[in-house]
């Protein structure tokens, strides 16, 4: 199994108090951002854009994993690829994902493709030996503070026994009501890169942190 990684999600944030709670969840020990981009037309919702996204980059120091949940992804490949350490778009976005992939690809940037929870998982398939994760959305994209849908993680059982069986060393990722009580479940299902935001971020920021940072320590060292 691939190292376990805890992406937190800055949707799950106080935007008042934004730059404070990022200190503290890297403080406690994380080293990624999950940050979202929604534009209001593939999901209803609209979120952070670029200036916030180059902010982050400079002054933190973090990896950017950067979720595009927006139509036509390769319209802003440079943009985001410059400003990210992965980019992650969506199956159900592209007309052309080969294309979009290529796009992302020019940046530099590694690339993510995530599918929505009604989406076969067996679509992302043609595509695994071209990216670098594939995202299983684990709630209906566009809001935060949902819960886990449980089918979703057998998409990522399914997903992760077919890499194995063809020796693809691929990250997995899993986004939206990951929390306490389902963590390992989640990591359990095949998942090495798990995204949370308002379990961490409710509450005690840093001991939120601290708790998913141990579990992803022991996790590691048991490997």
């Amino acid at each position: 199994m691939k190292k376990l990684e805890l992406s937190p999600s800055i949707l799950g944030a106080d935007f008042l108090h934004l730059g404070s709670q990022i200190e503290q969840v890297k403080n406690a020990g994380a080293k990624m951002l999950h940050f979202d981009v929604m534009d209001g037309i593939f999901v209803k919702s609209y979120s952070m854009g670029l200036p916030i996204l180059k902010q982050l980059k400079h002054e933190t120091g973090m990896l950017m994993d950067v979720h595009l949940m927006i139509v036509d992804p390769p319209r802003y490949a440079k943009e985001f690829g410059e400003l990210s350490d992965i980019v992650t778009f969506h199956y159900e976005a592209c007309d052309d994902v080969e294309e979009a992939i290529a796009a992302f690809r020019e940046t530099g940037v590694k690339v993510g493709l995530a599918i929505k929870p009604r989406t076969d998982v067996r679509v992302l398939y043609p595509y695994l030996d071209k990216i670098d994760m594939a995202l299983i959305m684990t709630v209906e994209p566009g809001f935060g503070g949902q819960q886990l849908i449980p089918e979703t993680l057998d998409k990522v059982l399914e997903l992760r026994s077919w890499c194995d069986r063809h020796q693809i060393d691929i990250d997995i990722q899993v986004d939206g009501g990951i929390n306490r009580a389902n963590f390992r479940p989640a990591y359990n299902s095949g998942a090495n890169v798990i995204v949370a935001g308002t379990a961490l971020f409710a509450g005690d920021v840093a001991d939120n942190v601290k708790y998913f940072m141990a579990q992803e320590e022991d996790i590691n060292n048991a490997e």
